[in-house]
């Protein structure tokens, strides 16, 4: 009876392991779809801003991450980087080389799609999060999110980065 039990239990680990989510790469958004988010990032949340700007509050960083987290819904994932690849495309490859009018007038007509504009949403709403969660997280960085909007993070704080676990 032992030695059935064991090839059971081997059997369920076996089929566990096959069922188990995905893992991510830390690296999973090449560098060119990174860089699009990063100007579309830094193009919603600028250096003269009330709020933080993406750069002074690593909103990407925190983005990058969230999406390489295995627990991240690979939906979600693979439509923020097929919505970069597709501004991009959109604009002939030359978006990365826009100045702030032409990334304007770009992300208005991408947004005019309802691709394009539930692309904008999933993008504000992940730098949202990066400009509000807590530091640990990888975004907010110098609590900086919070400070600008006078407020600050829940008890308890965290001790652990989700990525980590």
């Amino acid at each position: 009876m032992q030695r059935r039990f064991f090839l059971s239990m081997c059997g369920v680990g076996a089929t566990t392991m096959l069922m188990a989510t995905e893992r991510v790469s830390r690296d999973v958004l090449p560098k060119d779809i990174s860089d699009v988010i990063r100007k579309v990032q830094r193009h919603m949340f600028p250096p003269d801003s009330l709020l933080p700007s993406a750069d002074s509050s690593q909103i990407t960083l925190f983005l990058e991450e969230t999406l390489s987290h295995q627990t991240f819904d690979r939906d979600i994932r693979r439509f923020v980087i097929n919505g970069a690849k597709e501004l991009q495309e959109r604009e002939g490859g030359r978006f990365l080389t826009y100045g702030d009018a032409q990334i304007e007038k770009a992300l208005r007509s991408y947004e005019e799609s309802s691709y394009g504009s539930n692309w904008l949403d999933r993008i504000m709403i992940l730098s949202l999060e990066g400009l509000l969660s807590d530091p640990i997280y990888g975004g907010n960085a110098k609590e900086s999110g919070w400070k600008a909007l006078s407020t600050r993070g829940g008890d308890p704080r965290p001790t652990t980065r989700y990525a980590g676990l």
